[in-house]
């Protein structure tokens, strides 16, 4: 469960960050 979450919410929230992290 823990990882499924992580996963998710890393593809999701992960993804604006590293967009933002590269801007």
């Amino acid at each position: 469960m823990t990882i499924k979450l992580g996963i998710n919410g890393f593809g999701r929230i992960g993804r604006n960050v590293l967009r933002a992290a590269i801007q």
